[in-house]
């Protein structure tokens, strides 16, 4: 019987929509246990999943290999954490719209073209605009934690794509979780204590696991292997969108005008540059 083979841009596109109500759904658990602990119990639960389904081993693997896997979990498990810190702060859709100017300068600055240039700096515009119109209002603390994510995610496209190379399968990905969990779980036990045991907790932590981490993480692996950072970057435009969608439907979470202008110059932006580099990209 033939396998019948996922084009690499569905994976991506599934991954975005998994993740951002997965996000939504950990929003809601913050609000109970802050961001460490939510984190923390996230990949704590996913760490198995992923173990059982990869099997991954160590044994006659180089030191570059292990460095890879090493600095992807470090990022992996920092990127998570600096995101669910803005989400303490921050509407889920504002968030998602700050924390994307990270993949988008990624691939402006793959391409090196004026235009694509340009349209970074729109996404900075945007990226202004969806703060609101009161300035003296931003809470520029979560501001901060999802720009410090954005930057995290582009080196996290560009070492996922690294480990994707090095090791077979999910295996890499399975490691660099490990890294990430032994990261995370001591900051949520000292945050969220007993919290974390809590039946209903360890329910939605599941749930959570399974959207923003096994399912995302797993699709977005396997995709890099037959495709570009800077185009994986690009079809990434609807992150800021979805994250929306999720952030009213789950935590009715509305936006106002100026706010829906940033996000639309953001999303027109890696428009501009998904036009831009088409033609530089192989088919996918």
């Amino acid at each position: 019987m033939s396998h019948v083979r996922v084009p690499p841009t569905v994976m991506v596109l599934s991954g975005v929509v998994s993740v951002q109500f997965g996000g939504a759904l950990a929003a809601k658990l913050i609000e109970r246990m802050g961001a460490p602990g939510t984190v923390g119990l996230r990949l704590a639960l996913a760490v198995p999943i992923l173990l059982l389904i990869a099997r991954p081993s160590i044994r006659r693997r180089s030191k570059r290999d292990l460095l890879a896997v090493f600095a992807f979990g470090i990022v992996l498990g920092l990127m998570n954490l600096s995101f669910y810190l803005s989400l303490e702060r921050l509407p889920l859709g504002v968030a998602v719209t700050i924390e994307f100017i990270g993949p988008l300068g990624l691939a402006a600055a793959m391409s090196r073209r004026r235009r694509d240039l340009i349209a970074v700096a729109a996404a900075g515009l945007g990226v202004i605009l969806v703060n609101g119109h009161e300035l003296s209002a931003v809470d520029w603390l979560g501001v901060g934690f999802a720009a410090t994510a954005g930057a995290l995610w582009a080196c996290y496209i560009l070492l996922s794509a690294e480990t994707g190379r090095r090791f077979d399968q999910l295996d890499g990905l399975a490691l660099a979780m490990v890294v990430a969990t032994a990261i995370t779980v001591p900051l949520g036990i000292g945050s969220a204590g007993s919290e974390l045991v809590q039946p209903d907790v360890l329910a939605i932590g599941l749930t959570i696991a399974l959207l923003s981490s096994v399912l995302p993480y797993s699709l977005e692996t396997l995709a890099l292997r037959n495709m570009r950072p800077a185009v994986f970057g690009i079809l990434m435009s609807l992150e800021p969108a979805v994250g929306a969608t999720a952030g009213f439907l789950i935590l009715r979470q509305q936006l106002d005008a100026i706010q829906l202008l940033g996000m639309a110059c953001v999303v027109g932006a890696s428009i501009t540059i998904t036009r831009t580099s088409r033609s530089e990209a192989p088919d996918i």
